[in-house]
């Protein structure tokens, strides 16, 4: 099912986890891995240049911006190279480039040759103008790359039982053919949390999953919780049973979300467990 996994990467703690991740889906299922490393361009535009100089007390020079730009080109090697070295020492011969570009851009462009794409959770923090790989980037890779994204967290664990949050929506119903194939390969328990204070809404939910399950020749036990979504769902993270969640992302429309947040964006940033988004 996993012939290619992407793994963009920047070298930070949550990067290398988002590695152990994927070395550990390339060695359960064969998959080869593709690291990558994108120098933000936007580092590189006078705005933020003059931003970086200002707040370190220096002129504006051409010499500060080939110097920045010597610095980027040096870190990414590194990190490039100590991506290949822990992929080689798990006996896996990765392919792992470096690209200068819009960070989410260059993502989703190589993602087009690629299965699955891992995330991290966190990444490495901009002086001025915050951006990590979690909020628009990791939404953005979500919504325009068309392949599941896995957000991972700051430390590794095995998994060995996998649950799906649903709702009946068709990002919900893809991400449900998914996981209950996945788990079903991996031989990993599996459960469909519903989440629902409407006692009917849940009942027809769990027909509509039930039915979903039989299709796919798959058996899972399904949960009822009341309350809200995005609380519900870390509370359930928390008590430990499963090490990976997956879910349809971003299910609401935009107006909700901005009203009401984005229960995707609450879970990936809370979650101590993998979380895996399919659109």
């Amino acid at each position: 099912m996993i012939k290619k996994i992407l793994i963009p990467t920047d070298g930070s703690e949550y990067g290398r986890s988002a590695l152990e991740y994927g070395i550990y889906f390339s060695e359960k299922t064969g998959a080869d891995i593709q690291g990558l490393h994108v120098i933000d361009i936007r580092l590189l535009q006078p705005p933020m240049i003059s931003d970086i100089s200002g707040t370190m007390g220096l002129p504006l020079y051409q010499e500060f911006s080939d110097s920045l730009e010597h610095d980027l080109d040096e870190k990414a090697e590194n990190v490039v190279h100590t991506f290949r070295e822990r992929c080689q020492a798990a006996g896996l011969t990765p392919k792992v480039i470096k690209i200068t570009g819009i960070v989410e851009e260059r993502i989703i462009e190589e993602a087009k040759t690629a299965d699955w794409i891992i995330m991290a959770q966190r990444g490495e923090r901009v002086r001025r103008g915050e951006r990590t790989f979690l909020g628009s980037i990791t939404e953005s890779v979500v919504n325009l790359s068309g392949k599941p994204v896995m957000v991972t967290p700051a430390e590794f664990h095995p998994i060995k039982k996998m649950a799906l949050a649903y709702d009946g929506s068709p990002s919900s119903e893809k991400a449900l053919k998914l996981s209950a194939t996945l788990a079903s390969e991996m031989n990993w328990s599996f459960q469909i949390i519903i989440i629902s204070d409407d006692r009917q809404d849940a009942v027809e939910l769990g027909k509509k999953a039930t039915t979903s399950l039989a299709s796919l020749g798959v058996t899972g036990e399904i949960s009822v919780l009341p309350g809200r979504e995005n609380k519900q769902l870390i509370n359930f993270i928390q008590k430990g049973a499963v090490q990976l969640m997956a879910m349809g992302a971003y299910g609401h429309n935009k107006l909700r979300r901005l009203l009401m947040g984005s229960t995707t964006s609450y879970v990936i940033r809370n979650s101590t467990i993998p979380i895996l988004l399919t659109r």
